[in-house]
């Protein structure tokens, strides 16, 4: 075999193994925007990995589990569950407020919640802190944490193939912002549309999404050029938040004040 055909080889073996993993994934379309995806585990291993993490941030961590901010922090939680219908129906919601200056909340796969204290200063009232849980749970029930793990795989798996073929070649950088970085802030702005409804549905105003992004927009945090980052830049977020407001402001006009309590 002649050594051209040799050098691209590699190539080739990659290309077949990544049509593997394609067609073995797990598919998932997101019964909020229909949009389908390849996933790299099941619900059910997610939320053991999710359960893990959990249980894991709160052996290290001051808990809170009683008081005000506590109760604010539970009450809201609980509205966003219920309002994220069948995509967070087999979630196990539940949720954990850490005594933190940390300026943070997330959400792991099969729904468990973290809300550090210091984030609550920042969002100041209930429908700026529905604003920060209704996304990371969009992400959560979105899967966007297994889509990253497969999109990584099949990144690595490229890479590792072309690399070897051209080898004289600097990938890695151009494969992070040109490969992996659009499909990061794909996730962002879904998480940031999805979160919009779900806090509409619970009965938050979801203009108030948008005076919470120009708050942060004004505290003068330094932000990477968007290109480099995987999040969207305060801005763009706004105007894409913006965009979806109208259809949020119908579910939020059709919200009842009463809204079903999840058991959280």
């Amino acid at each position: 075999m002649e050594r051209r055909h040799i050098k691209w080889l590699p190539l080739l073996l990659a290309g077949v193994f990544l049509a593997y993993q394609y067609f073995s994934s797990e598919k998932f379309v997101n019964p909020e925007t229909g949009r389908k995806s390849h996933v790299a585990m099941s619900t059910r291993d997610e939320a053991l990995l999710g359960l893990q993490t959990y249980q894991q941030v709160l052996a290290q961590s001051d808990t809170i589990s009683t008081g005000p901010e506590f109760e604010t922090v539970k009450g809201v939680a609980s509205r966003l569950a219920s309002a994220t219908g069948k995509a967070g129906a087999d979630f196990d919601w539940q949720v954990s407020l850490i005594h933190s200056p940390e300026v943070n909340a997330f959400c792991l796969p099969g729904g468990k919640i973290v809300v550090y204290t210091g984030i609550l200063p920042v969002t100041q009232n209930e429908a700026a802190l529905a604003t920060v849980l209704g996304y990371e749970m969009a992400h959560a029930t979105s899967r966007h944490g297994s889509q990253r793990v497969l999109e990584q795989n099949f990144a690595q798996t490229a890479l590792t193939g072309v690399a070897m073929s051209l080898s004289d070649m600097e990938l890695g950088a151009g494969a992070q912002f040109g490969v992996l970085m659009p499909f990061s802030r794909k996730h962002e702005s879904e998480a940031d549309a999805i979160g919009l409804h779900y806090m509409a549905r619970a009965g938050y105003d979801p203009r108030e999404s948008i005076h919470f992004w120009q708050r942060m927009e004004n505290t003068g945090r330094a932000q990477p050029p968007e290109f480099l980052s995987s999040h969207p830049s305060h801005g763009t977020r706004i105007q894409q938040l913006q965009a979806e407001m109208p259809k949020a402001l119908e579910e939020y006009n059709k919200s009842s004040a009463a809204q079903p309590r999840s058991s959280l």
